[in-house]
């Protein structure tokens, strides 16, 4: 088909040129002439969230008598090629260029959800033999759109779409590394290295110790994540069409949408309990979002620690050893940079500005305004783009990073032989003040706290052993 071609399609302002071989109508094409913003259409996640909601509410209005059966069938028909071309990366993009209305669109989404009851429109009277445009048999308002408004459909496709990229890449994700970080807890557990407060030297801890509080804020980050699933999927917007009251639609219709989506993902979606809180907020998209910064933020704390303790070869710590993954300068030979965590370390940012942006697209006054929040396709977007940053991070983290670890052990050991923290445990035996004498005379002399202590006969060779047993020293109440 020729790319210039174009055909007439009709909406309530009337008449738009189309180009001819879309299947998108002409509320949609006015959406395009209207937002020339970014040029970069809701993400797909979002459409496939769609199409499961317009197939699920087609069902229940079959069911509530409201929608004759063969009506009913197109609508599923489209609804499940479009979700099916859409989770296939091979089909996506050339079913995405259906779907081009740009992020920066009206704020309650309704060039999207118009562009979807388009589409669908089309191709259901398509596959029922009528021309394309035609509205006939299934009309985008009257038939695609039935019991819904733009106001309660976006915040459930956007609840919906969170969920289902929580559930498929999210968790996995998460649960990927928090394995790898497990694995090297139980490798790293015989080695006792010198602790750090204040980035100053403090008594002895295992290696696997620290690993294994990595391995916590990762089992914590799951919880989060479940936590943030099951807040948004209780809480979807359906059946409060224009402002929440729900007029236009039938009082069972969101129960019976809810039981369909549920049964089509197996995550357990409910109807908000309230519908106002549901359309004139964003506390739940917040709320969720706020609990993936705080994964982030454990990201960079783990990947910031072990790029300490790798830091080195030579002239630094160099407690640990990273894989080495590409070369790390053009000018020095031989120099392997971090730069696996410092990927981790730059997606960490980008979540923390992410959640600037749906903070401020919550906010009363900005966002949320009397009975709508207008910011919702930039805060469906930018949560998804986090939920994949984290997810991509996590995976590659483990696989690029944490999986390739290596202990330097004689570097270790020589650097807690070394640390005039050992004679932390003088003090109960000596007293305080001849401790800090000592660990004070050990710096300027250069000597390490045994050999001081064996030189002067502090102790017996004996009880000077017991005392600065290193293993014994992380965990005292064994």
């Amino acid at each position: 088909m020729n790319e210039t071609a174009t055909r007439i399609e009709k909406d309530s302002m009337g008449e738009m040129s189309v180009p001819a071989d879309v299947l998108y109508g002409a509320t949609t094409q006015r959406a395009l002439l209207n937002f020339p913003i970014k040029k970069s259409p809701v993400s797909w996640e979002v459409i496939h969230a769609f199409a499961l909601l317009k197939k699920a509410a087609a069902q229940a209005n079959h069911a509530l008598g409201k929608l004759e059966e063969s009506t009913c069938s197109l609508i599923c028909g489209a609804c499940d090629e479009i979700a099916e071309a859409l989770v296939d990366p091979g089909t996506r993009e050339d079913m995405m260029r259906h779907f081009p209305v740009d992020v920066f669109q009206t704020g309650s989404g309704t060039s999207t959800n118009m562009n979807v009851n388009e589409v669908v429109s089309n191709m259901a009277c398509l596959s029922a033999g009528s021309e394309i445009g035609a509205q006939d048999p299934v009309h985008p308002n009257d038939h695609v759109n039935m019991g819904q408004s733009s106001n309660d459909t976006f915040p459930t496709a956007m609840h919906v779409a969170t969920c289902l990229r929580m559930q498929v890449d999210l968790l996995p994700g998460i649960e990927t590394l928090r394995d790898s970080l497990e694995r090297k807890t139980a490798q790293f557990e015989h080695l006792v290295k010198i602790g750090r407060t204040h980035l100053q030297d403090a008594t002895p801890i295992r290696l696997g110790q620290e690993f294994s509080g990595f391995e916590r804020q990762l089992r914590n980050a799951l919880e989060r994540t479940r936590s943030s699933m099951q807040c948004l999927a209780g809480n979807l917007a359906i059946g409060g069409t224009a402002v929440g009251t729900g007029i236009n639609t039938h009082p069972e219709f969101a129960g019976m949408v809810c039981e369909r989506l549920s049964s089509e993902t197996g995550i357990p979606f409910k109807e908000a309990t309230n519908h106002f809180e549901a359309q004139s907020s964003l506390d739940s998209m917040v709320d969720a979002h706020g609990r993936l910064k705080t994964i982030a933020v454990s990201l960079s704390k783990i990947a910031s620690d072990i790029r300490l303790m790798a830091c080195g070869p030579r002239c630094g710590l160099n407690e640990i050893a990273l894989p080495a993954v590409q070369p790390g300068s053009s000018i020095m030979p031989g120099k392997v940079n971090p730069v696996i965590i410092e990927s981790v370390m730059q997606v960490s940012m980008r979540i923390c500005g992410n959640d600037t942006t749906i903070t401020m697209g919550g906010m009363g006054g900005l966002g949320s305004l009397l009975d709508l929040n207008v910011a919702m396709p930039l805060t469906a977007v930018t949560m998804l783009e986090t939920i994949q940053l984290l997810s991509n991070s996590t995976i590659n983290f483990s696989a690029q990073c944490i999986d390739g670890i290596e202990a330097n052990e004689d570097v270790i050991n020589d650097i807690v032989e070394r640390s005039l923290m050992l004679g932390t445990t003088l003090a109960p035996e000596l007293g305080y003040n001849e401790a800090a004498a000592i660990a004070k005379a050990c710096f300027k002399s250069g000597q390490t706290i045994r050999e001081y202590c064996l030189e002067h006969d502090i102790l017996p060779p004996d009880r000077l052993d017991s005392l600065l047993d290193v293993s014994e020293m992380t965990h005292p109440h064994a």
